[in-house]
């Protein structure tokens, strides 16, 4: 039996169809069997509107960090991971975009997408953020939602900062040994409707619905029917009122 059930959804927003251009959000996930115990590993990217080939780069984004993060817990406690870990990882992201720009001849900020994961061990959580969407928790024993790294905004309205910034990406790194019962994890084109920016914080009744259905589920693993329902959520006009950008969620409860 899997120690946690998760729920893994996007759809493209209603002004990506109406321009006509796909989506630009890349989502994935895996339990990953660390030497120490299970974990699960959440990677959202969302790809900048302004960037030409972003939808590659949100993909490149996560299939190559969630690679680099398998491999990294199959030779060691999730506990020991540093900051210059993560660095090395986004520094082999930025490579691979470097790599895709040359064979399109294109530049690597073309490729521009953000980066939001999370890493929950048995003891131990790490949240790496670069950039907007964001990842909110709930620890073992607590009653409410935590935003342990907050949207990064710039100086303008829909400024952010990207994986291809130059000369390195701000990675914000939160490590904490408080172990999670529930997290979830979203590309920005939700924040507006799960985030409360003047209290910067969680909206309590949204996490708590959302994950009810996951919590009363059966499935082993992924449940592609709550997933399934998930994504209809996420297209659905009450949804869709509210923001017309691509939209990915993850949801994880702990077994």
């Amino acid at each position: 039996m899997s120690s946690w059930r998760w729920a893994l959804a996007r759809s493209i927003g209603t002004s990506h169809e109406r321009s006509r251009t796909p989506c630009q959000d890349y989502g994935g996930a895996r339990l990953v069997p660390g030497i120490d115990g299970d974990v699960m590993v959440a990677v959202i990217s969302d790809g900048a509107g302004s960037a030409q080939h972003s939808r590659f780069g949100s993909k490149i984004v996560c299939l190559t960090m969630l690679r680099q993060i398998a491999d990294y817990l199959r030779r060691r406690p999730l506990a020991d991971l540093e900051q210059e870990d993560a660095m090395d990882w986004v520094d082999e992201v930025r490579e691979r975009i470097n790599a895709t720009a040359m064979r399109f001849s294109a530049r690597p900020r073309d490729f521009a997408a953000t980066l939001v994961s999370v890493l929950a061990g048995p003891d131990t959580t790490v949240v790496l953020h670069v950039g907007d969407g964001a990842a909110v928790v709930r620890r073992d024993g607590a009653d409410g939602w935590e935003v342990p790294s907050w949207p990064f905004q710039g100086e303008y309205a829909s400024m952010t900062t990207f994986v291809t910034d130059d000369p390195q990406a701000r990675l914000v790194f939160d490590k904490s040994d408080r172990p999670l019962s529930e997290f979830a994890v979203f590309s920005d084109g939700i924040e507006r409707l799960v985030l409360d920016s003047q209290e910067r914080s969680a909206h309590q009744p949204f996490f708590d619905r959302i994950t009810n259905p996951l919590k009363a589920s059966r499935a082993d693993g992924r449940d592609m029917a709550l997933s399934k329902a998930l994504e209809q959520y996420l297209a659905s006009p009450n949804v869709c009122e509210r923001t017309d950008d691509d939209k990915t969620l993850f949801l994880g409860v702990r077994l």
